[in-house]
C-alpha cells in the first residue's frame, strides 16, 4: 500500500520552505513571483524572480504575494505554490501525488485568511491540508518539549510578522502577534537614508545594510558600509558611507515594539508557568533572530535566559514537517 508523502510548508512573507520527514529541507526559495503585467503570466519564481526586483522593464512586475504571513494576492500565491511543488517533486525524485500537507499560519490570522491558505494549497493537488500555528511549529522545529506540561516560550521574528507564544502541552497558553518583521526593518532603513541623505536606495540594499552592519540596540564597535543609490536632489547616482549606529537608529522603534510584544505575552502567563520561564528561558527563531546582538539585547531587557534555535530560519518549516506525528501523539494522549 502506497502512503501519501507528508510535507510541511512554511508559507513565509520572505521565504517559502518545504520540508519532508524523509529528506529534510528540500526547498528554500524567496516568496517572489515575476509576472508579465499585461497577461499576468508567471515568468519566474523564487530566487530567479528575486534577482529581478527593482531591475525589470515596466511590463514585468516582481512581487511578493504574501504579506504579513498571509495571502495578499490569492491567484499569484497559488501559482507560486504550484511552481514550488513541482520543484519539490524534482528534488524528491518522485511526483508529489496527493501529499498530506501541513501549513503554518500566524496566530493573528483570521478564519478567512486561514481558509485562503488551505484552499490555495488544496488547489495545488494536496490530499489533505492541516494548519498549525506558527509558534507551535517553531517550537517543535527548535526541539522544545511542546507535548509536556512545561512552559515553552517562542519568539519567532519572520519577514512579515513577529509571533510570541507560550506553549504548554501542545497548545498555545498565551500569544501575541505583531505585524512587524524583517521587511519592516528594511523599510525603516530605506526611509531613514532617504530623510537623512536624500538618497533613494532599493530594498535589497536596505536588506544588505541590515545583515552586514545591523545591530540590535546594544553598544558595539561601530562598523561602516558604502552604499549606492539615486540622489533625490540631482537625480544622479551617488555613493555614501553609513554607520551601524545610524542603522540602529533607523529601526529602533520597530525593535522596541517587538520587545513590548514579548513583555505583554510574558505578563499574560499563568503564575504556575512563570517559574518554568525563569529556568528554561525564551527560544528565538526566524530570520530576525539572526540580527547581530539580538539574543544578548533581549536577555538584558527581559531578564530571563534567551536561546537561539539550532537553525532559526528553518525552525518553522522543520516543525511543520514533524508536526503530523506530534499532532497524532497529542490526540491519542487526550
Amino acid at each position: 500500500m502506497f502512503s501519501a508523502t507528508q510535507i510541511g510548508i512554511d508559507l513565509g512573507t520572505a521565504n517559502l520552505l518545504v520540508y519532508t520527514k524523509e529528506k529534510g529541507m528540500i526547498l528554500n526559495e524567496p516568496s517572489v513571483v515575476a509576472l508579465d503585467a499585461n497577461t499576468r503570466q508567471v515568468l519566474a519564481v523564487g530566487e530567479e524572480a528575486k534577482m529581478m526586483v527593482g531591475k525589470t522593464p515596466g511590463n514585468i512586475v516582481a512581487l511578493r504575494p504574501m504579506k504579513d504571513g498571509v495571502i495578499a494576492d490569492y491567484d499569484v500565491t497559488t501559482e507560486l505554490i504550484k511552481h514550488l511543488m513541482k520543484k519539490a517533486a524534482k528534488q524528491l525524485g518522485t511526483s508529489l501525488r496527493k501529499p498530506n500537507v501541513v501549513v503554518c499560519t500566524p496566530c493573528g490570522a483570521t478564519s478567512v485568511e486561514k481558509r485562503a491558505i488551505q484552499d490555495a494549497v488544496r488547489q495545488c493537488g494536496a490530499k489533505s491540508v492541516q494548519l498549525i500555528e506558527e509558534p507551535v511549529a517553531a517550537a517543535i522545529g527548535a526541539d522544545l518539549p511542546v507535548d509536556e506540561p512545561v512552559a515553552n516560550v517562542v519568539v519567532d521574528i519572520g519577514g512579515g510578522t513577529t509571533e510570541v507564544a507560550i506553549i504548554s502541552f501542545g497548545g498555545v497558553v498565551s500569544s501575541h502577534s505583531l505585524r512587524i518583521g524583517g521587511d519592516r526593518l528594511d523599510e525603516d532603513i530605506t526611509q531613514y537614508i532617504r530623510k537623512k541623505y536624500h538618497l533613494m536606495i532599493g530594498s535589497r540594499t536596505a536588506e544588505n545594510l541590515k545583515v552586514d552592519i545591523g545591530w540590535a540596540l546594544l553598544d558595539h564597535n561601530e562598523e561602516t558600509m558604502e552604499i549606492r543609490g539615486r540622489d533625490l536632489v540631482t537625480g544622479l547616482p551617488k555613493t555614501i558611507e553609513v554607520t551601524s549606529t545610524e542603522i540602529q537608529e533607523a529601526y529602533r522603534e520597530a525593535l522596541l515594539s517587538i520587545l513590548e510584544t514579548i513583555k505583554a505575552t510574558l505578563e499574560d502567563c499563568p503564575p504556575e508557568l512563570s517559574g518554568d520561564i525563569v529556568d528554561r528561558g525564551v527560544m528565538l527563531t526566524g530570520g530576525g533572530a539572526l540580527l547581530k546582538g539580538m539574543k544578548d539585547w533581549l536577555a538584558d531587557e527581559i531578564l530571563v535566559p534567551v536561546h537561539l534555535a539550532p537553525s532559526p530560519l528553518e525552525s518553522v518549516a522543520i516543525g511543520t514537517g514533524r508536526s503530523l506525528t506530534m499532532l497524532k501523539k497529542l490526540q491519542s494522549a487526550n
